[in-house]
């Protein structure tokens, strides 16, 4: 153990550190063609202010990650990710390519331009310290077992958000089923080393990660592998696009999403 008894010694260890590299870490300054370069483990999450246009993917490197997602207006947060709309206008509770995260004022915060899994959860939301606590035994913020709830908590409060800024969240590469008497299955394996989604801010968003075991995960072990998220800049969507245009309500809500913007 280093020797930190003293403030000089404990500075001295500090800067000692400088250029350590772990697996899971934001990567400062990140890779020229990227603005944002960072590894969740399990229970970690990542917060940013992406402008519209930005190109944001995420990267399922062991294939048992399961990123619980979030996205807001940067310039008015109070407008937010709409599960329940993001089905319903789409008449489909299956992302994948081609699909939008719309807000609960008809807008497109996010639509999703490339997924190789296409195995997503739009019903179930995120854990909290009780399933947690069902499961692991404990499932408070600082325990080995944090919940991804209070994970959203961490990370909205640097923008001066609370616990009413927190709907229900989509979970990527981990899957649920809807069966015929309402029940929900959860899809073991529905994500394979190296899957990838990417998704096209439509507006200036806040965008929220966390990578930690679904909530409907059987596995009785806080079990997350590390998922990349990188990002880079891009051009804002042009009319002729093909997700925009994939179906009338797509066009629709990318009506709205311009007349926002060009208020």
């Amino acid at each position: 153990m280093p020797d930190l008894s003293t403030p000089n010694k404990a500075r001295d260890h500090a800067r000692s550190m400088a250029g350590t590299v772990i697996p899971n870490m934001p990567i400062i300054p990140p890779p020229a063609d990227l603005i944002w370069d960072e590894t969740l483990g399990a229970g970690e999450y990542c917060a940013r202010v992406l402008s519209r246009g930005t190109r944001l993917k995420f990267t399922n490197l062991g294939g048992d990650g399961n990123i619980n997602l979030l996205a807001l207006n940067a310039d008015m947060p109070i407008e937010r990710l709409n599960v329940a709309d993001t089905v319903k206008v789409q008449w489909n509770a299956y992302l994948g390519k081609g699909k939008l995260l719309l807000s609960d004022m008809g807008r497109v915060l996010m639509s999703i331009i490339d997924d190789t899994c296409e195995k997503h959860d739009t019903f179930c939301g995120a854990s909290n310290e009780k399933t947690n606590a069902r499961k692991y035994g404990i499932g408070t913020n600082y325990s080995p077992f944090p919940n991804a709830r209070d994970r959203f908590l961490i990370a909205l409060q640097k923008f001066g958000l609370g616990k009413k800024d927190i709907p229900t969240t989509i979970n990527l590469f981990k899957a649920v089923k809807v069966e015929s008497d309402g029940g929900l299955t959860f899809i073991e394996a529905s994500s394979k080393p190296g899957d990838v989604v990417e998704l096209r801010a439509e507006m200036n968003v806040i965008v929220v990660a966390v990578n930690a075991p679904h909530v409907l995960d059987p596995r009785n072990t806080y079990t997350c592998s590390p998922v990349r998220v990188t990002a880079q800049r891009g051009p804002t969507t042009a009319p002729d696009d093909a997700v925009r245009n994939s179906t009338p309500e797509a066009t629709r809500a990318f009506l709205n999403t311009e007349d926002y913007f060009a208020r």
